[in-house]
């Protein structure tokens, strides 16, 4: 009767992680994709310093007291290599450019954060951005962010003037006023 049973090890450790996972998982946040360097770096070449120290102990011992051998060594090396990447597209161009996208990068992120910074005072008295503040002290936004908001959807006003249009089709839900 006992071989009968079922052995539920493997389905209490899935039980036992989906649990872990629920209670650990942290939700994913979005980020700035133009921010985001990727693949630019530039290399043209690398300098590398290296010390080594070897102990070599070995003994050979024949049958003739003749051939015997003690090797007692002790070796230590310094040695410095250059690697210059042929073919290497960081040229002073390249690299000018690549410069100035950081900079537009920057710009536009406290362009669109400087209204943001700007309406809390509490920021302008925190040391923590004092960088920040001097960034953005004299940008004013363009656009008001208390413009009037719509109240209806595009996809209200096409469904008034469906029903506009043909008075005798039926529609599905109501049209918000």
């Amino acid at each position: 009767m006992e071989s009968c049973r079922m052995d539920y090890r493997f389905t209490a450790i899935l039980i036992l992680m989906l649990v872990g996972l629920t209670l650990f998982a942290e939700p994913a946040y979005p980020r700035n994709e133009y921010l985001n360097n990727g693949y630019n770096s530039c290399r043209t070449g690398e300098v590398d310093v290296r010390l080594e120290k070897e102990n070599r102990e070995n003994d050979y011992r024949h049958y003739n007291d003749n051939n015997n051998y003690n090797n007692n060594d002790d070796n230590g090396r310094i040695s410095l290599t250059y690697r210059h990447y042929i073919g290497s597209a960081c040229t002073k161009e390249f690299r000018s450019i690549q410069q100035e996208n950081m900079e537009l990068k920057q710009q536009l992120e406290l362009l669109k954060m400087c209204s943001k910074v700007n309406k809390n005072p509490s920021i302008k008295h925190n040391e923590n951005f004092k960088l920040l503040v001097s960034k953005c002290t004299g940008i004013v936004p363009t656009i008001d962010d208390n413009q009037d908001i719509i109240e209806t959807s595009l996809w209200q006003d096409i469904k008034k003037e469906y029903l506009e249009d043909n008075p005798d089709k039926k529609i599905i839900g109501p049209i918000k006023p």
